[in-house]
């Protein structure tokens, strides 16, 4: 059996709305013999799903390539529905059918295509948060309907109907980008929402981050202070002819019943200001008002959707109703999570029923928000008085919560009226990790959960306060794992974008992507690094060279502004957060004991080593060279500055010593005293760390790299403050903040920075995959098209197991331990390899019932003494071994 799965256009099933002339494909292989690989393959694309109408045909190409695959026929027309389909040959000389044809079409390759125009609706100015604007358009269709499309973007948030229906499944559109240089538009197919005859078009739109109240400085509206639409509906009629309906002049607006909708602050909505039909063409509109034409409202480039869009995801009912101790209502969700709560009551006409959100109660059982700051949280819904219940769910807003205060619903409180609706990007669930420790599941589960409530669009801090904002410190922290969780390739790549073309003149990196901080809140050593390591990251993970490619200045950039920052070769100039919130930190200070040139000096090298292997990558000679000077300037400048003529290191903390250790900063003859001095620390603090946002990530990753794994499990596994698992003992379902959010005895850290819902410290997730289990990428063949398998084991553990699901398929490495042995399980994809090291002399190992000898699918063997790498192609394998006294593996 040999077949083809999963073929994707632009890593996207069934896109609609690719804004290049030249996509790339991809595409998966199912085999049910060993060691398969692709030798071949045939790709046609055509207008027509018969293949009748060809504009292009490979013929048999002799290659393994199944991935970014790119498209090099002739150029494909913007707005046009287009068909692929691929035929594969393989090393057993088999050949598949052709694969289902994949449905793809082209957006406009520049704003030029673009015939609608920009159109408001004039709305008196404010201070403060003004009604969601209401627009309408009726339009008739004139025959038979073959095909309709929706283009469609605002200055804004929006939300579109046709007669009377939603149009789409997304919420939050357009998203958040840098709206002075970026804004996407999105396309909707909406054939079967139009009929014979008299249409109407309905748009509503909101505040978001355009002129919403965003960050922590109380700014409002800091990307413009008016909404607008633009708007194009293609008809293609069953004879081919087409009409085009389009924002013009034509177009009326009214206020509506969304009295305020506001990211931070919620939703007020009055149901008594609705009028039914408004969005369906019986509707009498002449007491609306006619639109404004804005000539140009914005200079932002127009590109389509760039990553998958915010959906709602997931339905939770809550677990109970909790009477608090101050007399409330409260709903307790059982989850921490990020979304809006729907609602479906009954009642007079004026009723007023709140909705508040908060993730935590406090010590006495009562419901606790002032870590939320300024943000409000707070949803009102107004009853209109209907003799139905009246259902409703907030339009423009979100909100980070697992309780809910309810007041104001008329009679008693039913469990049944309220719904959570989880919101978050939707891009696929790849990565799973799952052990015989019930806590680190718990812990996989909120490091899983902390990564939906923070990825709505861009990479957030935290979901809840009054900041919710694309820290690249955070992101960068915490890719690896993201990459492993979820498909984060199309996600990220956005947000690099929005990196690039914030990124100041000089080189330099705001703190935030998109930047609304200011012109000043830029380039701090971890911070910045996104620029390098994220680019990096998605390459190791998802093999895309396309990314280095357009990233590559960006990053050249942004190690040049480090080169301009610093003296002698150290980096200790400009303003630094440190190791964020670590628990070395002096009295009053978040920047954590490390000292700032240590940290940036550190980063300073890394970024510049990862230049140095995207030059590579990229065949740039002249940069390889020059950067490579660089990097031993700066790390001889370290060694001079930070360690000592007896080989010490002069900073003395856990953070100084992990990174100089994983940045390779010290010669080998000195690595053993820093690893002395770490371990002794670690056990000075009874087994606990005391590391931040920037040394964490790389903890346990220098402990089992120099031969202390049972140490870095006991880190992992360590319940009391401060650990990893400390907040799943106090019930988190979420990772938090800081270490300490909340205390033994009940009581809270600074309100001002306690967040429970924040992804950094949930970078502890890429070791589980990566040393736990093992399973890795390998810089030489990236996207898993080759992996490691190198587990080093623990008695702590009697069998853990990681699944990724890379481009290829699914790859698994999990370790069983029984009575009479260890069995290592590994799943390879078709057309990919894997080297896997089993901790046994190969004349101790059986794959199956069988001696490795009489395995003749084996790639190849490599002896050593104590561990045995075997190569291996696809397939299913268990590899049984002997138990050892001391299981961790090095």
């Amino acid at each position: 059996m040999l077949n083809v799965s999963n073929v994707r256009c632009q890593q996207r099933q069934h896109p609609l709305g690719i804004d290049t002339p030249k996509p790339f494909f991809s595409w998966q292989l199912e085999s049910d013999r060993r060691n398969t690989l692709q030798t071949a393959y045939q790709m046609q694309v055509a207008r027509d799903p018969e293949f009748r109408s060809k504009v292009w045909d490979t013929v048999s190409i002799p290659t393994e390539a199944s991935q970014y695959v790119a498209y090099e026929g002739p150029d494909l027309e913007p707005c046009t529905q287009y068909f692929m389909r691929v035929m594969v040959w393989d090393n057993h000389n088999r050949h598949t059918r052709w694969s289902e044809p994949l449905l793809f079409e082209t957006a406009f390759f520049d704003e030029s295509g673009w015939q609608g125009h920009w159109i408001s609706l004039p709305q008196e100015q404010t201070d403060g948060s003004q009604p969601a604007p209401y627009l309408r358009k009726e339009f008739a269709a004139t025959g038979a309907v073959k095909r309709a499309r929706i283009y469609a973007t605002a200055l804004g948030v929006y939300q579109l109907q046709l007669n009377g229906e939603p149009v789409g499944d997304q919420v939050l559109a357009p998203g958040w980008t840098n709206y002075n240089q970026r804004l996407q538009y999105q396309i909707y197919d909406v054939t079967e929402l139009l009929q014979a005859g008299d249409n109407a078009l309905g748009a509503i739109l909101g505040d978001g981050w355009y002129r919403g109240y965003i960050g922590f400085k109380g700014q409002k509206a800091f990307y413009g202070d008016q909404l607008a639409l633009r708007l194009e509906l293609h008809i293609t009629y069953a004879d081919d002819s087409q009409e085009l309906v389009v924002t013009d002049s034509s177009w009326k607006g009214s206020e509506g019943p969304i009295v305020m909708s506001d990211i931070y602050n919620g939703e007020i909505y009055d149901a008594r200001r609705e009028e039914a039909g408004w969005d369906e063409a019986s509707f009498a509109d002449d007491h609306w008002t006619e639109v404004t034409v804005l000539s140009q409202p914005t200079e932002a480039r127009l590109v389509a959707q760039e990553l998958e869009p915010v959906r709602r995801i997931q339905e939770i009912n809550p677990i109970r109703l909790i009477r608090t101790p101050a007399g409330h209502s409260v709903l307790d969700f059982g989850q921490n999570m990020v979304g809006r709560v729907g609602l479906q009551v009954q009642g007079p006409a004026g009723t007023e029923i709140t909705l508040e959100h908060a993730e935590v109660l406090d010590a006495d059982g009562n419901f606790y928000t002032e870590n939320l700051r300024s943000a409000k949280q707070k949803v009102t819904y107004i009853l209109k008085g209907a003799s139905e219940p009246e259902v409703y769910e907030p339009h423009f807003t979100f909100q980070g919560f697992r309780y809910v205060r309810v007041t104001g619903v008329p009679g008693p409180i039913s469990l049944s009226s309220f719904t959570a609706l989880v919101l978050h990007s939707d891009i696929d669930v790849t990565g799973q990790f799952f052990c015989s420790a019930p806590l680190l599941n718990q812990l996989q589960q909120n490091i899983l959960w902390g990564q939906r409530g923070n990825f709505v669009d861009v990479p957030t801090d935290c979901p809840q306060r009054d900041e919710r904002l694309g820290w690249t410190g955070d992101a960068q922290m915490f890719a690896t794992t993201a990459a492993f969780n979820m498909f984060s390739l199309n996600f990220f790549r956005k947000w690099l974008r929005d990196l690039a073309s914030e990124q100041l003149e000089n080189g330099g990196v705001p703190f935030v992507i998109p930047n609304v901080l200011g012109d000043d809140a830029h380039s701090s050593a971890a911070w910045g690094d996104a620029a390098t390591i994220i680019p990096w990251t998605l390459y190791l993970y998802y093999g895309d060279h396309g990314v280095l490619t357009e990233q590559y200045p960006s990053m050249k950039a942004w190690v040049e502004y480090i080169r301009s920052q610093s003296k002698n070769n150290l980096w200790n100039s400009g303003f630094h957060f440190g190791d964020w919130l670590s628990l070395d930190a002096p009295a009053n200070s978040t920047k954590g004991g490390t000292c700032e040139d240590f940290i940036a000096t550190a980063f300073y090298y890394h970024s510049t080593r990862l230049l140095i292997r995207v030059a590579e990558v990229l065949e740039k000679s002249n940069d390889v060279k020059e950067y490579t000077r660089l990097a031993g300037d700066i790390r001889k400048a370290f060694q001079r500055e930070f360690v000592t003529r007896t080989g010490r290191l002069a900073v003395p903390s856990q953070t100084a010593h992990v990174l100089a250790l994983m940045f390779d900063l010290v010669d080998d003859e000195q690595a053993p005293r820093l690893v002395e001095w770490l371990v002794k620390d670690i056990e000075k603090h009874d087994i606990h760390l005391a590391t931040g946002f920037v040394g964490t990530p790389y903890l346990l990753f220098v402990l089992s790299k120099y031969g202390h794994t049972e140490l870095a499990y006991s880190l992992l596994m360590q319940t009391d403050y401060p650990s990893w698992l400390y907040p799943v003992t106090k019930g988190a379902t979420t990772i938090w903040e800081r270490w300490n959010g909340l205390r033994e005895d009940g009581s809270f850290e600074t309100a001002t920075m306690n967040s429970f819902n924040h992804y950094a410290y949930g970078a502890v997730g890429d070791w589980l995959y990566r040393r736990v289990c093992g399973l890795e990428p390998v810089e030489d063949s990236p996207g898993f098209k080759r992996f490691r398998v190198r587990p080093h084991l623990s008695k702590r553990l009697r069998f853990a197991q990681a699944d990724f699901a890379s481009l290829y398929g699914l790859c698994q490495a999990g370790w069983e331990r029984l009575d009479d042995g260890t069995v290592l399980n590994v799943t390879v994809p078709p057309n990919t390899t894997a080297a896997v090291r089993v901790p046994a002399p190969a004349s101790e190992i059986r794959e199956g019932n069988r001696p490795l000898k009489e395995v003749k699918e084996l790639l190849g063997i490599h002896k050593g003494e104590r561990n045995t790498v075997l190569d291996i192609g696809s397939g299913d394998y268990a590899f049984w071994f002997p138990n050892r006294d001391n299981d961790s593996s090095r």
